[in-house]
């Protein structure tokens, strides 16, 4: 079997929203669970596979989005404004 590569990874996290974000992530961790801990895209994959674990607490792939502003019209309509850079707080 071939080694993953990083444009595979960054294809896979690519079209990421938070309701396929634990899925995408469990692809990923089988596509680098055989490589070495110092293989580039074990350490892409690992990156990654944080940044969808933050999305998956969130309501937005807009990493680089400001947050909604809780003044807009309808705001108490918006479930919530997390975006993947800042999740919401995960339930215990």
């Amino acid at each position: 079997m071939r080694d993953a590569t990083i444009e595979e990874i960054d294809r896979l996290v690519g079209s990421a929203t938070p309701h396929f974000a634990y899925q995408l992530r469990a692809r990923i961790r089988e596509l680098i669970e055989g490589l070495p801990a110092e293989h580039p895209a074990r350490r892409h994959g690992e990156q990654q596979m944080e940044l969808l674990d933050r999305l998956g607490h969130a309501s937005s792939r807009a990493e680089e989005s400001a947050p909604e502003s809780r003044e807009r019209i309808g705001w108490k309509q918006i479930p919530s404004s997390a975006p993947a850079s800042s999740p919401l707080p995960r339930r215990r």
